[in-house]
This record gives C-alpha cells, sequence and structure tokens, in this order.
C-alpha cells in the first residue's frame, strides 16, 4: 500500500538537488512505496532523475527557482513562503497535496514557515524540534527541544514530555518509553522552578496512569547516551548546546582515533588488526544514521534533515518522515495530550512566556 507522498525540498542543504536527489532515489530503492512531489529549479531536478529511473516513475515535479539562503533570517524568507521551494513543500502538506515535508535548509526558516502554514495542534502551545541519538544500549534516545524555542515553561516541558514520548514509541517500539527532564542534578531540589514544577506535574499524571510513558525525574547531560532513558526533555536552549556538545565529542573521537592509528606504522598495523571495532564505531557515530529531526506539535509532519547530510543521511530521513506517516503521529500526539488533561497543565500556574529563537539549530 502507498503511503502519502512526502513533499522533498529539492534544494535545500549544503549540496542541494543532486543530494537530494540521491537520498530520495536510496529511500525509494529500500522502500517501494513511497512516493514524492520534488520542489525546485524543474530543469535540475529532471537532469538528477536521468540516473534514477525508478525515482522518477514515483515522482511528481513541483517547479520554482526561488531558494531560502542558508543565513537568511526567518523573518525575511516567510515573506517568500509562496515562491520558494522550502515554502512550496511545506504548503504542499497544508494543502494536502502531500504527507508530509522534508527540507534540508535553513532550520529557523522552516520552522517559521511550518508554524505559519500547519499552525499547532490543540493542547500545544509551541512545537518544538526532536531529534534521535545514539546510545550505548540497542534503543536510540529521542531529546527535545533542540532549538525551536529558547526558552520553556512547566506547561510546554510537560507537553515536550508527551510529544516526545509519542515519537519514541514509534522509533523505538517502547509502549511506555522512559522519559526524564535533563537538569544540573537528579536530585529533587537541583534546577530551576520550571523544572521542578514540571517534574511534579509528570510524576502526577504518571501516577495516576493516564500518560502513555514512564517519568523518571531528572537526568545530567553526561547521561544522555548511556541508554538509561529513552526521551530527554529540556528547552531548546540548553538542548541545542547540549546536541552540538555531544556532536563535537562524537567528532573529537573520531578525529583523536584517525590521527592514533596513522601517526606510526605500529599505530597502522594496530589500525588493521582492531577494524572491525572502528568501524562498528563509525558505524554508531555517524550523525547520517540518525539525521532528520521532527517538528513535533504541529498540524502535520515536517522532517529537518542535517545541511551538510549525505545522499544516505537524507534517505535516512525520508525514511523517518515515512514511519510518521504510516505511524500516525500526529494522531497519536492527539490522543496521549487528551489523555492528560488540561487539569494537569492548569497546575502550573506561573508559566512564563517562551520566546521564539531566532536562530534553532
Amino acid at each position: 500500500m502507498s503511503l502519502p507522498r512526502i513533499a522533498v525540498d529539492a534544494m535545500g542543504g549544503d549540496e542541494g538537488v543532486r543530494v537530494m536527489i540521491e537520498g530520495a532515489a536510496l529511500a525509494r530503492r529500500d522502500h517501494d512505496s513511497f512516493n514524492f512531489l520534488l520542489v525546485g529549479d524543474g530543469q535540475r531536478i529532471e537532469a538528477a532523475l536521468e540516473n534514477h529511473p525508478n525515482l522518477r516513475a514515483a515522482s511528481e515535479i513541483l517547479h520554482c527557482d526561488d531558494v531560502v539562503g542558508g543565513d537568511e533570517l526567518p523573518s525575511k524568507a516567510i515573506r517568500r513562503a509562496k515562491t520558494t521551494s522550502m515554502g512550496l513543500a511545506v504548503n504542499a502538506v497544508k494543502t494536502g497535496d502531500a504527507g508530509a515535508a522534508v527540507s534540508a535548509g535553513n532550520t529557523g526558516a522552516l520552522m517559521a514557515m511550518s508554524k505559519l502554514a500547519l499552525r499547532t495542534m490543540p493542547g500545544i502551545d509551541r512545537p518544538a524540534l526532536a531529534a534521535i541519538m545514539p546510545t550505548l544500549q540497542a534503543h536510540d534516545v529521542v531529546m527535545l527541544d533542540l532549538g525551536a524555542n529558547t526558552e520553556a515553561d512547566a506547561r510546554n516541558l510537560v507537553q515536550y514530555a508527551v510529544m516526545g514520548a509519542a515519537y519514541s514509541r514509534i522509533v523505538t517500539g517502547f509502549e511506555k518509553p522512559v522519559v526524564r527532564l535533563l537538569n544540573i542534578g537528579t536530585e529533587e531540589i537541583k534546577g530551576t522552578e520550571e523544572l521542578r514544577d514540571a517534574a511534579a506535574m509528570l510524576t502526577a499524571a504518571s501516577l495516576g496512569g493516564t500518560l502513555a510513558l514512564q517519568f523518571d525525574g531528572f537526568v545530567e547531560s553526561d547521561k544522555i547516551n548511556r541508554g538509561e532513558t529513552h526521551v530527554v526533555v529540556t528547552d531548546g536552549f540548553s538542548g541545542n548546546i547540549a546536541l552540538k556538545a555531544i556532536e563535537g565529542s562524537a567528532r573529537f573521537v573520531t578525529d583523536l582515533l584517525r590521527q592514533a592509528f596513522t601517526s606510526s606504522l605500529r599505530s597502522k598495523i594496530g589500525f588493521l588488526v582492531s577494524r572491525p571495532a572502528t568501524e562498528l564505531l563509525k558505524h554508531h557515530l555517524d550523525p547520517n544514521n540518525h539525521n532528520g529531526a521532527v517538528f513535533l506539535g504541529l498540524n502535520g509532519v515536517v522532517v529537518k534533515s542535517h545541511g551538510s547530510a549525505t545522499a544516505k543521511g537524507v534517505a535516512h530521513a525520508v525514511a523517518v518522515t515515512a514511519r510518521l506517516l504510516e505511524n500516525k503521529l500526529t494522531e497519536r500526539i492527539a490522543h496521549d495530550l487528551s489523555q492528560l488533561g488540561e487539569e494537569t497543565l492548569r497546575k502550573n500556574g506561573r508559566g512564563a512566556a517562551s520566546k521564539d529563537s531566532e536562530t534553532p539549530a
């Protein structure tokens, strides 16, 4: 059975059309139920499709030659939402011409356009950017918010927890994912007032059995990738810093190993002996194997591919998008929010207004 087609912003990302088309072709090769609306310069897309007849047979092209710049302010880009490849891809979700959109372009612009076109779901104050990251266990960890909003009150954090758990159930298969709030310590007295209030609200809801998640208190940043939790919840400012610190550490380890194994003849021989283990490490740390951040809380599915993603990374983002469509992510979130109830959220009476970030991840 074919899934709703996926709108691909073919002009986004560091390399644009070539990588986006190759990535979609890889995804289509592995999943023949995928269909696409390819948005961008029609002539360039047609040329790229010559090497991918299987993708061409499952795609429609929507031509436009206007592109959102990588460093363009969201406030400026949003004025051209009706003429850019990014804006038209998102609008296709709004009109029902596509079931979801994927872009590797400007994150801030993509969030702004998505919020304007799709609006937030009932019961969600602000959408969040969520991504999956590797752990020492067999399952990945979902982390949000990664930059959609620089600040979050307790109400926002509870909503993030519900959305992150719904997403985690799809990608990990756990019926009740373990959810923790990112904090500077695990003790109940640690952290800001917002964090402590959110913890109290989630504890009460978990004890009441109304949520499809297990709230387990706080987690420190050095435990994010241990695999002890399925969902890590935080504000976008802290989340973005934590994400980039983790990505930087992964690159540091990879580069350090490369230097170590090429420093001498003995090291090169050691590399050959340990190559199976280092290849496994390389696969685990490769961001292309975890590519595809999701804007949760919108009336539609929008996935952000990393701008530097390879074709393999784009294919992974497309596969994540299809999986969310197949498992009806937005419907799951709506159901879980109804289980949470407004009464629990009203327990937070102090909610400071969150501020939108102009420059998310």
